[in-house]
């Protein structure tokens, strides 16, 4: 998640390393301009820091997504370069980094002095696709010797031991954070009162979505102010986002990022949401969750 992105932003530039990196290359749809590619086998970010330090060209600044695994790597990586970490950047410039705070409720200007190790923020509306007719990249195959890339901890003092998986928990979508949430079921003031909120929450539980609202509804209190999208709120990448009763104000659709199917719910054919929309739906919000609540059985 924001590969493409992260990639963009670094002039097509990329590492890519783990496993299945001809395949995660191919992912990239033509972002990619210079590749570089190291099977350094499952993930393991503290052995996978201290390797990348030895590759990464000097005084370069570095990106990653900032998504779970890049929350997770930047920092180590950051320690293992002596270079600053600056985390949840919206926008990056020459010797600048714009970074939403408090919850992105506030945007902080940041004066960088040198390169940084960065974390950009999935869906803040940057570049959202490869340059039309970009040409085949650049590919190196870096040889990784094996101790490498799957010895234990032999130099752990120097980078840290990493943790051993035990189990992996599927996330649940009522409670995991809205910017990592595959599916979003998102809650308009259409909806008309605050007794809608519980049907919109089994309908959602029902899909494996998570629940997300306007500021309109946070402000009514109908919903807390963590499930806001939008600038003032969360910045979301859904691959599917249902938008109940929302009619789309710049604010809130500014935080969408690009989700790969978009409907729509609202008696306003012509509002912006319903013209974002892969599948616009003219009816009452209300009556429209109500028969989707039966459909699915609620």
């Amino acid at each position: 998640m924001g590969a493409v992105e992260s990639v963009l932003e670094a002039g097509g530039r990329c590492w890519l390393v783990g496993t299945g990196t001809d395949d995660a290359l191919a992912a990239l749809h033509g972002a990619a301009a210079h590749a570089h590619l190291a099977e350094l086998g499952p993930y393991a970010p503290a052995r996978w820091a201290a390797w990348l330090a030895e590759q990464l060209p000097a005084g370069a600044t570095v990106v990653l997504p900032h998504s779970p695994d890049g929350r997770d790597l930047a920092p180590r990586l950051a320690a293992a370069l002596g270079l600053p970490l600056v985390s949840g950047v919206v926008e990056l410039g020459p010797g600048v980094a714009w970074v939403a705070r408090h919850g992105g409720l506030a945007m902080d200007e940041l004066e960088l002095t040198g390169p940084v190790v960065a974390t950009l923020q999935i869906g803040a509306g940057r570049h959202p696709e490869p340059p039309a007719g970009a040409s085949a990249p650049e590919v190196a195959h870096v040889a990784v010797e094996v101790a490498a890339a799957h010895d234990g901890d032999d130099d752990g003092d120097r980078h840290g031991a990493d943790a051993e998986l035990v189990a992996e928990l599927p996330a649940d979508p009522a409670t995991m954070d809205l910017a990592e949430a595959p599916r979003i079921v998102a809650a308009g003031a259409g909806l008309g009162d605050r007794d809608q909120i519980a049907l919109l929450e089994a309908v959602a539980d029902a899909l494996g979505a998570s629940v997300g609202a306007t500021r309109l509804v946070t402000d009514y209190g109908w919903l807390p102010a963590e499930r806001q999208i939008g600038t003032t709120g969360v910045m979301v990448q859904p691959e599917l986002y249902l938008a109940v009763g929302v009619s789309g104000a710049v604010q809130h659709t500014a935080g969408l990022g690009h989700p790969a199917h978009v409907i729509a719910v609202n008696t306003d054919p012509s509002c912006p949401m319903m013209e974002l929309a892969d599948l616009a739906l003219v009816c009452d919000a209300p009556a429209f969750l109500a028969e989707l609540a039966r459909q699915l059985g609620l």
